[in-house]
């Protein structure tokens, strides 16, 4: 038997991605296509007076300007534009009106027989406004935010537990401080695009970088009063994501305004400085206040936040709970409060809420360590809980202990001196700390379909997509495993809206979620082919039952006698059956007597040079405990992806606003930081066993998000180590570190 479950496996897709056989949203083509180019505000807030068309239209090859004034029909309410994801408030509408709600937002779009063309004319359009005063800075809103709303798609903090102030007062030692993290953009490789195939009578096939192809097809149908069999959506490749494209984005409305306009195909690219009017990680002040005995026991925790949402939603995430399901704690209370900016919505970025509100628990409990003068490691160790605090459940498992022993190991802690500034590397100050990172462990219902045909070969399909993560690759690990089939014998197709249900991909609950609806699917496949084989004559399977025979390498096997196998495709060619297709749909019933989590352990080196503040991130070791690893290549891969992130949270990622005209000045990435190969070196991902029998069949978790939880505090924490500085506000860069 080859098992392909839990081995290494390199992507099913990757011959794809590495020969350009791989067509992006961007990349389709079609006969007679038209161009666009998007024209956007300069201001963040105000009205449109005037549009002047009158030079563009004169350009040679350009074949029509939509605005708000001339475009065709679209819907007129807020159910219309409403997505599977979509936060409460007033979704935003392109092209909708003369209103502006925030700089860079789409305004114009301009269809012309060559995309240069179409640019150029852009660039010859006179727009006049009616500016209004606006708010984009943060710090300037604090006394005008407001609370969560019930109706948040985040859910409300939890309700506090016992009494914060009367546990403050009883510690023997407190901390208290705010921490800051900035607006940070998502910046996939991919650019945003949309390509609309006429087909003829309304119909559209349209190619869109996206998470999820039903969400927006769901949501054109509304925008536009589409039939759902009008409208096709195809996302087979994503070029990166991390959440940007949880929601549909403007562009692929203004793809079908312009399709239908000219009724004919349509392609439209947003360029690199566009993407950044799109969607972001909200900017967030959080305040911590921690109390402890002598002895490291917490007595209190109270996590409040303030992010911004734009003036027309109510975006919000989980920022400010995740101590319940790491420490101990009788007394706690957590709030979370909104400031209303002149900015486009936020959206979710890996692990929403989590990589922001990790980020200060953990800098903050360091910070408590310092005052108790106890090693941090052995400070969380002593405010382990099995239980979810808030809920007061048991996990389904938890193996963070362990994550903590087999991290801390690995790297030498043990080694680690307990004051800062007491290591040196030459010239350079060392520094040595560490974190807990924790995230949900979701899923969600998925359907999946199955056509095995007589040859042996099976088709698996799902209208997840796949971003990157390796989604091809598990689904046919999985198909091959539970349909006893060769893994090149599997072929999957997703990213296509007319495949079996799937919600959007993301939270870390898509391998869970298709893993399990392919594994039930494959159980009906067995079932028919086992009924297949009892008809055959001198059949071994006459009185066996299902969980008596054993499907593998092709071959159907009584497992009481396994010199009478015989093989799928003679089992069908003998029947005369010449496929047999199924589609199964899987739910995960909540019983809620578990909480559900995965964790982390971890382990950050820095070197300082300690006159320039130059900081290198010389080693980490990351333990993570997820359940069942379905590909340990894939999710090492995942890991090192979501770690090489948490470096740039810690040191390079900000989106710099210039208040005064409310617009983003280093809308590039040239001139917005992240990590390239020089910033990083050193990193060992260790994947704890965890058995987790209660979560699901197979034991699987997820592990896209966990992968940057907590990477950041523990750079935090070890540049405080090494200089006696510490920075609670994000990115760190050297001007925050030398005087």
């Amino acid at each position: 038997m080859s098992p392909y479950i839990g081995v290494a496996t390199s992507r099913v897709d990757g011959h794809a991605k590495v020969t350009g056989a791989a067509k992006y949203a961007g990349e389709f083509k079609a006969a007679g296509m038209a161009y666009g180019s998007v024209i956007t505000s300069t201001i963040a807030k105000g009205r449109i007076a005037k549009i002047d068309l009158s030079k563009a239209t004169e350009v040679e090859g350009v074949l029509a300007i939509l605005t708000h004034k001339n475009r065709p029909p679209l819907a007129d309410n807020d159910k219309a534009y409403a997505d599977d994801v979509a936060p409460s408030g007033s979704p935003f509408r392109p092209l909708y009106n003369d209103k502006i709600m925030f700089s860079g937002q789409p305004i114009a779009l301009v269809l012309a027989e060559e995309w240069e063309i179409a640019r150029f004319a852009a660039s010859l359009v006179d727009i006049e406004y009616e500016e209004e005063a606006h708010v984009t800075d943060l710090f300037h809103e604090l006394d005008h935010t407001f609370p969560l709303g019930e109706d948040t798609f985040a859910l409300s903090p939890s309700k506090p537990r016992g009494d914060v102030q009367a546990g403050l007062a009883a510690s023997d030692v407190q901390h208290q401080g705010e921490y800051y993290v900035g607006i940070e953009h998502h910046n996939p490789m991919e650019l945003y695009a949309s390509t609309a195939i006429w087909e003829g009578d309304g119909k559209l096939t349209v190619y869109d970088k996206t998470q999820g192809v039903q969400n927006v097809q769901r949501y054109v149908c509304g925008v536009f009063g589409m039939k759902p069999a009008d409208l096709r959506v195809m996302s087979p490749f994503v070029g990166g994501a991390f959440g940007s494209g949880l929601r549909p984005q403007y562009q692929v409305v203004l793809a079908v305004l312009g399709a239908r306009a000219l009724q004919r195909s349509v392609r439209l690219v947003l360029t690199r400085q566009q993407m950044y009017a799109l969607c972001y990680r909200p900017g967030t002040i959080q305040r911590v206040s921690l109390g402890a005995k002598a002895d490291g026991s917490l007595q209190a925790i109270a996590h409040d936040a303030i992010a911004i949402t734009s003036q027309y939603e109510e975006f919000a995430r989980k920022d400010t709970i995740w101590s319940s399901a790491l420490y101990k704690c009788p007394n706690t209370k957590y709030t979370h409060r909104l400031a209303r900016l002149d900015l486009p919505t936020p959206s979710d970025m890996r692990a929403p809420g989590a990589a922001t509100g990790v980020y200060a628990l953990e800098c903050a409990m360091d910070e408590l360590a310092v005052a108790l003068k106890m090693d941090p490691l052995e400070l969380r160790l002593r405010n382990y809980t099995d239980r979810d605090q808030n809920e007061d459940l048991p996990f389904s498992s938890k193996e963070l202990r362990e994550c903590y022993r087999q991290g801390a190991e690995a790297f030498g802690w043990s080694q680690r001196k307990l004051e800062p500034r007491s290591m040196r590397d030459g010239g350079e100050l060392v520094g040595w700390g560490m974190a807990s990172g924790v995230w949900e462990a979701l899923q969600m219902k998925t359907a999946a379909r199955i056509v095995l045909t007589a040859n042996g070969h099976a088709e698996v399909s799902c209208a997840t997509s796949d971003i990157g993560t390796g989604t091809y690759t598990i689904m046919a690990q999985v198909a091959a495993e539970t349909l006893g089939l060769p893994i090149e014998n599997v072929t999957i197709k997703l990213g296509d809206s007319t495949l079996p249900q799937s919600p959007v991909e993301g939270g870390s609950w898509m391998a869970a979620s298709v893993s399990h609806a392919i594994a039930n699917t494959a159980g009906e496949i067995r079932k028919e082919l086992l009924k297949l084989a009892k008809k055959m004559p001198d059949s071994a399977f006459n009185r066996v039952k299902l969980e008596d025979v054993t499907f593998a390498d092709g071959m159907i096997t009584p497992k009481a006698d396994a010199s009478r196998s015989i093989s799928i495709t003679d089992v069908m060619r003998h029947s005369g059956t010449d496929r047999i297709e199924k589609e199964k749909s899987t739910d995960f019933k909540e019983n809620g007597k578990y909480a559900k989590n995965v964790h982390s352990a971890i382990f950050a080196e820095v070197k300082i040079d300690e006159l320039l503040g130059v900081v290198r991130v010389t080693r980490i070791v990351s333990a993570v405990a997820a359940g069942r690893i379905l590909n340990p290549k894939t999710a090492r891969n995942q890991m090192l992806g979501g770690i090489v992130w948490g470096i740039g949270m810690a040191l390079h990622e900000e989106t710099l606003v210039d208040h005064k005209f409310g617009r983003v000045m280093n809308a590039n990435i040239a001139e917005y930081h992240v990590p390239v190969n020089a910033d990083v070196h050193d990193i060992e991902v260790i994947f704890v066993d965890e058995r987790d029998d209660i979560i699901n069949p197979l034991g699987i978790k997820g592990l896209g998000e966990i992968g940057i939880v907590g990477v950041a505090s523990a750079i935090a924490n070890a540049i405080y180590h090494a200089t006696g500085r510490r920075v609670r506000n994000l990115p760190i860069t050297l001007d925050k570190i030398v005087d």
